[in-house]
């Protein structure tokens, strides 16, 4: 009969994919470790793993196998963390990747304030723009602005986050005017990259009628900051997340235009792998951020 713990143990050597780190992740020896993938493979009669010195990979069989091993780990740290929170102790660690905007926004603050308020809790906040893979890259809390697709993924609505077009006024100045999209034509047009319909596509509605125009620029970023001061630089105009150049607006250094057209609004949601048991810290962490949200809504919207 095969036990639980070598299921466990042969999922951390794929996860790994190092007998030694998964060893030392353990804490116990390389050669515990490889008897006890070795002793599972002599009895399901199959190779599971190829083994080099370089490196290892994983047979049809290991792959099958490791489909249905890796949720063990998974279902024994839920165990673990309901138990532990039986003391109403509130720690550990949670590894959140984030939207740059959001992290610089409000998310860096957020989280060292939330730091400050369980200081057994460590959070490892990652800035990236990329949507990565939650699961396979052993991140608890991500927060996503984008129309969600992946239905494996536990989604909390946080808000609408609006995008504006807008430019300097001086480059308004000296630019066609700009009374229909169609207009866009004749502009130069800094593309955000990060546009999930392709970035030279600006979208719009009027009237319950959907708009788009196909734009040209001198310039693209995945990056919202640095179009925000390529604009700044009266280079041209840029369509971006209202919460990005609010401040701006409100100054006076940049200017929206085609006010008569609806823009693009996405929601922003906390999502999580799905778990039967939610760690305490996750929850207080998420109705955190959501009332961070709620408090700058007039940026965003």
């Amino acid at each position: 009969m095969i036990g639980a713990s070598e299921l466990a143990i042969f999922a951390i050597v794929v996860e790994e994919n190092s007998f030694s780190q998964a060893a030392l992740k353990m804490g116990l020896s390389k050669t515990a470790v490889s008897k006890k993938v070795s002793a599972l493979e002599s009895k399901l009669n199959t190779q599971l793993l190829y083994r080099t010195t370089r490196k290892l990979s994983l047979t049809d069989a290991g792959k099958l196998l490791y489909e249905h091993a890796k949720g063990i780990n998974q279902q024994a740290n839920d165990a673990f963390n309901a138990v532990n929170e039986l003391s109403q102790d509130v720690s550990g660690h949670i590894v959140m990747s984030v939207p740059t905007i959001s992290g610089e926004l409000l998310l860096a603050d957020l989280v060292s304030e939330f730091c400050k308020k369980y200081p057994k809790v460590s959070i490892e906040l990652r800035l990236e723009n990329k949507l990565v893979d939650l699961v396979d890259e052993g991140v608890d809390l991500a927060i996503r602005t984008a129309v969600l697709t992946d239905s494996s993924l536990i989604a909390v609505p946080l808000l609408e986050s609006n995008w504006v077009v807008c430019a300097s006024p001086t480059y308004l100045a000296n630019a066609e005017p700009l009374d229909h999209i169609s207009n866009l034509e004749k502009q130069n047009c800094l593309c955000y990259d990060l546009q999930a319909n392709g970035s030279n596509e600006w979208r719009f509605s009027q009237n319950g009628s959907q708009k788009s125009i196909v734009v040209n620029g001198s310039m693209s970023s995945n990056n919202a900051l640095t179009l925000k001061k390529a604009a700044l630089n009266n280079i041209g105009l840029i369509y971006v997340p209202k919460c990005s150049v609010y401040k701006e607006l409100q100054s006076g250094q940049l200017v929206q235009v085609l006010k008569s057209y609806e823009t693009r609004s996405l929601g922003v949601f906390a999502v999580y792998p799905y778990t039967r048991h939610k760690p305490e810290k996750l929850t207080l962490l998420i109705e955190d951020i959501k009332q961070a949200y709620l408090s700058l809504k007039h940026i965003f919207s």
